[in-house]
């Protein structure tokens, strides 16, 4: 007679669903899911700063802002086949949700190493020699980095912190906010936490794929210290030159 008793869970297939669950729930793949999430917004960091860099070429000949005409163009992005800003508004659902994975997998690393050292961590003597700066204040790096984009958004994306804000009229209203001093000094000490999170983050995030042999290590800190260079010089002269009138 045959057993109707459902067979022990060992000897169940798994999915790959299962498979993808259990390495992605594992400290490893946390790591992954923190560095390929981290590609993913160094590469719209770059995008960004390199289209609001068109705030510098001023007017064209037709007296249209360039910055105005790279924003419409976003936001057209499909054509007459979609309805305006709708393929904008998937780009940035996208972005917010590998923002909260991003996010996410850091506050759980974060969980699992406090409770790896015990709640009597802060007694033990913590050898910081061979840590730098960036990766000591990561994680507050991190926070201010979040309550910036928060502020960025109301500011220059929704308008609630921009009261000159108009729909559409880029130019005009990264003049309005950026202009005010206490803005632009947020902005930029924002800048600098992003440089030194992008700098920590670049560097890691060879180590979190696999890429931690020791021949990648000049590469590694060269393309860190680069591409964190590059994003501070870039986001920090377009607020320098709308607060101090060379853009205006």
């Amino acid at each position: 007679m045959t057993s109707t008793k459902e067979r022990p869970d060992v000897h169940r297939r798994q999915t790959w669903q299962d498979w993808l669950g259990g390495f992605f729930s594992s400290s490893i793949g946390l790591k992954w899911l923190m560095a390929l999430t981290g590609i993913g917004l160094l590469a719209y960091v770059l995008a960004h700063m390199i289209g609001n860099a068109k705030v510098f070429l001023g007017m064209n000949e037709l007296g249209e802002y360039e910055i105005d005409l790279y924003g419409e163009a976003l936001r057209n992005l499909g054509g007459d086949l979609l309805p305006h800003g709708s393929v904008l508004w998937l780009f940035r659902i996208g972005l917010i949700a590998a923002f909260a994975m991003h996010i996410g997998a850091s506050a759980i690393l974060t969980r699992r190493n406090w409770d790896a050292r015990g709640w009597d961590r802060y007694d033990h003597q913590r050898n910081y020699a061979a840590a730098n700066y960036a990766s000591r204040t990561m994680r507050w790096g991190g926070t201010i980095i979040l309550l910036f984009v928060l502020f960025h958004l109301a500011d220059l994306t929704l308008g609630w912190a921009n009261p000159d804000f108009v729909y559409g009229a880029v130019y005009d209203n990264m003049i309005a906010s950026l202009t005010r001093p206490a803005v632009a000094i947020l902005y930029l000490v924002a800048q600098v936490a992003l440089a030194f999170h992008i700098y920590h983050g670049g560097w890691s995030l060879f180590q979190s794929l696999g890429f931690a042999n020791p021949r990648y290590k000049v590469f590694r800190r060269t393309f860190a210290v680069a591409f964190a260079a590059l994003i501070f010089v870039g986001n920090s002269a377009i607020v320098v030159g709308v607060w101090t009138g060379v853009v205006a």
